[in-house]
């Protein structure tokens, strides 16, 4: 047990159980280390063997590029524009004879693969600039590529 005369800080005349002196130390706060950052990686001086030659892709299906060309020719012969389905069945006519096996199974969401490959292949020449979204279910060539046919 402290006596009084002890129980006073000589520092601040308060008790020690109220004064910051008498109390111990805050136990350390616990900081996160940063890793230091890492040097950049200076090019290497050895040469690197040349790639080995690309190895011949077998597709399974047809991919949208190629249909990409015979979308514009559907589409200038019906004077730039025709609904989604009658493009379709335009393309299958001029394609039919082309397509892989796998093309006519259907997409998890029940759709022929060919189909699929054809609205990418759409969405491409919209990205490009070839084609325009005017109308829902109306495909259409841009002003500056329709060709009457």
């Amino acid at each position: 047990m402290m006596n009084a005369p002890d129980d006073y800080c000589e520092l601040c005349e308060l008790a020690k159980s109220q004064c910051v002196h008498g109390r111990p130390p805050p136990p350390p706060v616990a900081r996160k280390t940063v890793a230091a950052p890492r040097p950049a990686k200076r090019p290497s001086a050895r040469k690197r063997p040349a790639a080995a030659p690309a190895k011949a892709v077998i597709r399974r299906w047809t991919p949208p590029e190629v249909f990409k060309p015979h979308i514009i020719t559907v589409l200038e012969q019906a004077g730039g524009e025709l609904e989604a389905d009658d493009v379709f069945v335009e393309l299958q006519g001029l394609v039919e004879d082309r397509l892989l096996p796998k093309d006519t199974e259907t997409t998890p969401e029940g759709e022929l693969r060919w189909r699929y490959a054809a609205r990418r292949a759409r969405v491409a020449l919209i990205d490009e600039g070839v084609m325009t979204k005017s109308r829902p279910g109306i495909w259409q060539l841009a002003p500056r590529h329709q060709h009457l046919g």
